[in-house]
């Protein structure tokens, strides 16, 4: 009996942590479109600051402050 109700709680356990949601930061989102979209990508700071050149000009800058601010700037040359 045991270990059926240990087989439960472990089968429930893991049943929770697979349904669970890993959201994507704004930043984090604005990178991987900026590889889908085969950017330049330049991480400085151990990827504290990165700069991004789009194919089209654009350019983003996205910097992490001491405190885990994040600050994002875009220059879109259109």
């Amino acid at each position: 009996m045991k270990k059926i109700i240990l087989m439960a709680v472990a089968i429930f356990a893991i049943g929770l942590t697979s349904c669970e949601d890993k959201k994507k930061t704004e930043a984090e989102t604005i990178i991987e479109d900026a590889r889908d979209n085969n950017a330049d990508i330049e991480m400085k700071d151990g990827g504290d600051k990165v700069k991004i050149k789009e194919v089209d000009g654009d350019e983003v800058k996205i910097k992490t402050d001491d405190n885990g601010d994040v600050k994002i700037k875009t220059d879109d040359n259109n």
